[in-house]
């Protein structure tokens, strides 16, 4: 105590106020590492074999913290970097904080954050698809992956409801930013999901207005129902989602990678989603989904993704892991196998690496 006092006198001096910590705070620093080979085919390009970044999720450094408000309140914040450590450089375009950068509150009301953060949808499919939205079967490849920045959305105020017995939901509004509009470019999302014990089930929407200024070209709206059951000795994944108008399934390579027509991406599609995640012991996982694309629009360009995957835990925070996925393209479909972070450039693709996280 003699010492508290004679620093606060110490600050007092030089006019420094001392204010006492009441609240409690914390921050945590988070990170995951991928690094591995793929080996890309069926494109014009022709084999591509490369050491790559975040094949299963993209590598990263995050820090998030929470401050003790009283009242059972607290603020909250996530600073999430990306980067391909196979080159040094940053992810997302060169973005500091491209995975996420938000700030928020945080109650017994829910919680409230604004900045960039995932779609509502988006989460939807990640929580759904076996191989978590990477790996070479990333459902990814053939579904909507929502947002103006892939998954996720800018300039976006979420709210994150609480529990109420086993049901939850999301909201979230992203700006368009647009002078003259209110509505132009502008983004909406919202799931809402109900989990008890085996059972998960979530259904996600997420609409984005295409419109400018000048040019009224309407919006694209994606819709998402998903399920997982976790039986024990295997967990069952299954999802349906409808996608109508532009823009709601768009195409993750765009430069035309098989050479043929001109590519264009679907406005009228559904999809559907079948898998399983098979673990034996504690250091063995077996993954496997089968995913159709069913395009509705005159050109018929349907696309069937076979997916398969192991992992072996080397430690709870280390593995390794081998993952082959093939899509049938039909009537000049243009999908391709990518992985977390890449769109891909053939409609094969196997991925080998290591992954690790702290």
């Amino acid at each position: 105590m003699k010492h508290k006092v004679l620093a606060a006198a110490a600050f007092a001096a030089v006019g420094i106020q001392v204010v006492p910590a009441l609240a409690q705070s914390s921050v945590t620093i988070y990170g995951l590492i991928d690094t591995g080979i793929v080996v890309e085919s069926g494109g014009a390009a022709g084999h591509v074999t490369k050491l790559t970044s975040g094949i299963s999720g993209g590598s990263r450094i995050g820090f998030k913290g929470t401050e003790d408000l009283g009242g059972g309140m607290s603020a909250l914040f996530l600073l999430e970097t990306g980067f391909q450590n196979d080159t040094g450089a940053l992810g997302q375009g060169g973005l500091l904080f491209g995975r996420q950068s938000y700030v928020g509150l945080g109650g017994g009301f829910g919680t409230v954050t604004a900045g960039r953060q995932y779609t509502p949808q988006y989460l939807v499919l990640s929580a759904v698809d076996p191989f978590g939205t990477g790996y070479a079967g990333d459902a990814a490849n053939l579904m909507p992956n929502t947002g103006n920045g892939a998954s996720r959305m800018d300039n976006t105020i979420k709210y994150a409801s609480p529990n109420f017995g086993g049901v939850t939901g999301e909201l979230a509004y992203g700006f368009g930013e647009t002078a003259g509009s209110t509505t132009a470019a502008s983004q909406l999302g919202a799931a809402i999901g109900y989990a008890n014990g085996p059972l998960n089930v979530r259904l996600g929407f997420h609409g984005r207005n295409n419109d400018t200024v000048t040019t009224q070209t309407g919006s694209g709206r994606s819709t998402l129902l998903g399920a997982t059951y976790n039986f024990g000795p295997a967990k069952l994944h299954a999802a349906y989602g409808v996608n109508k108008g532009l823009n709601s399934s768009p195409l993750r390579n765009t430069v035309n990678p098989y050479g043929t027509t001109p590519i264009v991406a679907s406005t009228d599609s559904a999809d559907i989603l079948v898998g399983v995640t098979v673990p034996f012991g504690v250091q063995h996982t077996v993954l496997a989904s089968y995913i159709r694309k069913n395009d509705k629009t005159a050109l018929n360009q349907d696309a069937d993704q076979f997916a398969l995957g192991y992992r072996y835990a080397l430690s709870k925070r280390t593995d390794l892991y081998a993952m082959y996925a093939h899509i049938k393209n039909k009537n000049g479909a243009p999908y391709t196998v990518g992985s977390s972070i890449e769109a891909g450039s053939g409609n094969s693709a196997w991925n080998m690496g290591i992954r690790h996280t702290f």
